[in-house]
């Protein structure tokens, strides 16, 4: 593949390949959204790949990520009788680079079929979303003390199980670790809304006491 200057002797096979893959990706998101796009590099776990990263880039006063990625784990290589090559893999997710080209605030209206927003685009341009009138929105905290098996992206795959397109966002609002016991705390919004109807406390209740009980069950968290 290319790859551009800037090693060091003393990098091993599986760093350069990392460096290839990040300058790789980063001109790709340059291209995309301009050069002046301020992104950055957040460490990440994919099963396929190790060390695995997240790219992320600023939109709308928040960090947004865009594809995940990582040098091929080399049981995978070795499954694949590749086993004295290295290469790297990466998915992009296409909704999230048209929500930035495109303005769009909500990844789950692509899968409106609501008019309001489909016909506001056409092929071969590209024009800004406006935005419509949404249905009111619902938000639930949890707060638990982890477990050493914790990881954010674990919660999140659980809280979408659960509840699916019924969630709008996920938001940490609050950590605390504590000064005795050394033990970390976190407090997670979950903010509901549907894009075709009114949802009811009773409802959200019963997906937020399921995502509690699989918390507990799947990852040992400690509820707070």
């Amino acid at each position: 593949g290319r790859v551009h200057g800037g090693f060091k002797p003393e990098m091993t096979p599986t760093e350069v390949v990392l460096h290839d893959l990040k300058y790789t990706l980063e001109s790709l998101a340059y291209a995309l959204f301009g050069k002046d796009v301020p992104l950055r590099w957040v460490d990440a776990y994919f099963p396929f790949t190790s060390p695995s990263l997240e790219l992320e880039i600023y939109y709308q006063d928040m960090w947004l990520e865009v594809l995940g990625c990582g040098v091929i784990h080399p049981k995978v290589m070795e499954i694949g009788k590749r086993e004295k090559e290295i290469g790297y893999a990466f998915g992009l997710g296409l909704e999230r680079l048209a929500m930035v080209l495109f303005s769009i605030p909500d990844i789950r209206l692509f899968w409106t079929e609501d008019p309001r927003f489909s016909s506001q685009f056409q092929s071969g341009k590209t024009c800004k979303f406006v935005p419509y009138s949404k249905y009111p929105q619902c938000y639930k905290d949890i707060t638990f003390w982890l477990s050493n098996i914790f990881h954010p992206n674990d919660m999140f795959e659980i809280i979408r199980e659960v509840a699916g397109d019924l969630v709008e966002n996920v938001e940490l609002i609050d950590s605390f670790t504590h000064p005795k016991t050394g033990k970390s705390s976190h407090c997670y919004r979950i903010l509901y809304r549907s894009m075709d109807r009114s949802l009811t406390n009773a409802e959200i209740d019963t997906l937020q006491f399921r995502i509690r009980d699989l918390l507990v069950d799947k990852l040992k968290v400690e509820l707070r």
